[in-house]
């Protein structure tokens, strides 16, 4: 059997197949992921992301980002700094902060690749549209979490995992960059792990508070 990215455990099962590759479920933490072996390279994955057309001046896309932005803004203190984790080839939300007095680093593994982000410490911590891509979640959102000062926040934005029946059609699978989906099951397990507290928003948006 396949072992859990996002907890390790060993206790998962198929779950379906589809886009020429396989899903497996954890029954410990309940994450639904794709297998390392049916991962795409490097090279494809950032040519999927050199097609984003999604930039700072696009004021749909600013509007699509309030949605993580705002339940920050809501919780943050002025002089708060923080870390856009995952910020694409066009960095968009940590403009966004930055036009609001708040100092944001920036993060790309393949855009942003500065490793420094990871000796400092943040009040807060977005992560847009990433987790999905995870190769390694437990250890990439463990280092987050580790990043966040007392009473920090980390904020995450994904599609929850829908019904099974649901899953064998939803187009969010499609992205062959998507592995790891998740539910409010997997973010309460994460919430348990840190000990912290967690505050579900809609749509699709979950804070943990450090």
């Amino acid at each position: 059997m396949e072992k859990c990215p996002l907890c390790h455990s060993e206790n998962t099962s198929f779950y379906c197949e589809g886009e020429s590759r396989e899903y497996h479920s954890c029954l410990a933490c309940q994450l639904v992921f794709v297998p390392q072996v049916f991962f795409i390279t490097f090279e494809a994955e950032k040519a999927k992301y050199d097609k984003h057309t999604n930039m700072p001046e696009d004021l749909v896309y600013q509007d699509y980002l309030k949605q993580i932005m705002n339940p920050v803004l809501d919780r943050i203190s002025e002089g708060a700094c923080g870390l856009d984790f995952g910020s694409g080839p066009g960095p968009t939300l940590s403009k966004m902060f930055e036009s609001r007095g708040f100092q944001t680093d920036i993060y790309d593994a393949f855009y942003a690749p500065n490793e420094d982000v990871f000796d400092k410490t943040y009040d807060f911590i977005t992560a847009c549209e990433v987790v999905e891509h995870l190769h390694k979640p437990q250890m990439e959102l463990d280092r987050l979490f580790g990043l966040l000062n007392p009473n920090g926040i980390l904020a995450i934005k994904t599609q929850f995992l829908p019904s099974k029946d649901e899953f064998l059609t939803w187009y969010y699978k499609r992205d062959l960059t998507h592995i790891c989906f998740f539910s409010e099951q997997n973010f309460k397990f994460l919430a348990d792990r840190w000990q912290s507290e967690m505050i579900c928003i809609e749509p699709n948006v979950v804070l943990f508070i450090k």
